[in-house]
């Protein structure tokens, strides 16, 4: 990797997506609300309210980071998170978790596009915009190679304990971390530089005529809408990787010594180390697929097309081993949700670069939320019908349901082919 990259702030925000992403609860949390007796439309139900709640919060919150310091947002926003954890662990009731969901939703109001922001204004003052499909991949790919580590951690937590509550009180750790590391970036990123100061009134007047103009550029607009799509439907459709897991685990004729949640533990937690250190390269290699498509605007939307594809297959695929009961289909929906987890982390640093680039850097984190709070939009309606339609008709069903709407949204979606 070119030395550029490799710079004392370019490991501040590698860590900052490291610490971020250990979360230890996310490879179970969904065996963890099913554990304790929560349908698939009661999941899908709290997954709603997550969404729904950082699509109301998303847009103040981004734009109260442009106006009154991004470092600020982000030392709130892992406050949030750590208040959402702890409802999380000491109760078990689906009212209070509906509130730990909404704190967590604050949470990902005030961190998502804030952080980006920060990494775009830090290209730009270094004079490396250029830079910013590989920049940003490689900050990610830390990420995901935080989430990696965290499988195994959780896996070995879930394993000793046999508490999946626990694991939300560990992730407490690493959120306090992260913000003794996002609190002490330098100031120039806070996005205030070029700000009068004269008054809070007249900064959020600018940030908000900016903002209006953002508005009504229709390329930016349209790259929001290919970025939301494709991650609001994975927001559902990778929940119901875990389930699969389990009955993988459980009809595994190994490790037969282990209770079913041990082995589950083991399966689980192996399983994500690895989609997680592929996601990690599929981020650091975000690029190379743009230098062979030769055009940004068609490699988003060739990969757009491929997760709509994936989505159904996998739908299909489960729907087949559901009326049949052939236990190896289990590995090829394995492999599509793998498939689906590299898309992802190949599409993000495209994504965030086109959208950059079209949004002017003093609404960036606002223009970045607004791209978040599609996304939480599309996830919070899809949420509790995909739910429901997997209680009633199966999760397979659930799933082609899911590939068909994309299908259909897709015109509307696909970006502008440009050079």
């Amino acid at each position: 990797m070119n030395e550029i990259y490799r710079d004392r702030m370019f490991y501040r925000f590698a860590l900052y997506g490291f610490l971020k992403n250990l979360k230890f609860y996310e490879p179970f949390i969904i065996l963890y609300f099913l554990s304790i007796g929560l349908s698939y439309a009661m999941i899908g139900v709290l997954i709603s309210i997550r969404m729904m709640s950082t699509t109301v919060l998303e847009l103040p919150t981004g734009i109260y980071a442009d106006s009154f310091g991004r470092k600020r947002s982000m030392v709130m926003s892992f406050l949030s998170y750590i208040m959402s954890f702890a409802l999380f662990f000491i109760f078990r009731d689906f009212y209070i978790f509906a509130m730990a969901m909404i704190l967590y939703a604050l949470g990902d109001a005030f961190r998502t596009g804030t952080h980006k922001a920060m990494i775009m204004e830090y290209l730009q003052i270094n004079s490396m915009q250029g830079k910013k499909v590989e920049y940003y991949g490689h900050t990610r790919a830390a990420s995901q190679f935080g989430s990696a580590v965290n499988s195994l951690i959780a896996a070995a937590i879930v394993f000793h304990t046999g508490n999946y509550a626990i694991i939300f009180l560990i992730a407490i750790i690493p959120y306090g971390i992260d913000i003794l590391n996002v609190g002490t970036y330098p100031a120039e990123l806070d996005g205030m530089h070029n700000r009068n100061r004269t008054g809070m009134g007249k900064q959020m007047r600018g940030t908000l005529k900016a903002f209006a103009g953002m508005l009504r550029n229709r390329n930016a607009l349209r790259g929001m809408a290919n970025s939301s799509l494709f991650d609001g439907s994975f927001e559902v459709s990778k929940n119901y990787l875990q389930p699969i897991l389990k009955s993988f685990a459980i009809s595994l004729p190994v490790m037969l010594f282990l209770t079913g949640k041990e082995r589950t533990a083991v399966v689980v937690g192996i399983t994500y180390f690895f989609i997680y250190l592929l996601t990690s390269l599929a981020s650091k290699n975000s690029y190379k697929l743009i230098k062979r498509t030769g055009n940004l605007s068609l490699a988003i939307n060739a990969t757009l097309a491929g997760g709509i594809l994936i989505t159904s297959m996998t739908g299909i695929f489960l729907l087949a081993m559901e009326r049949t009961g052939i236990n190896f289909i289990i590995m090829v929906l394995i492999s599509l949700f793998i498939a689906l987890y590299l898309l992802k982390n190949v599409r993000r640093p495209m994504n965030v670069s086109y959208i950059s680039n079209r949004i002017s850097s003093e609404t960036m984190a606002s223009g970045l939320s607004i791209e978040s709070l599609m996304k939480t939009l599309v996830a919070a309606i899809l949420a509790p019908l995909i739910g429901y339609t997997a209680d009633l008709y199966g999760v397979g069903i659930a799933l082609v349901v899911l590939g068909v709407m994309m299908a259909a949204l897709y015109p509307v979606a696909s970006v502008r082919q440009v050079a």
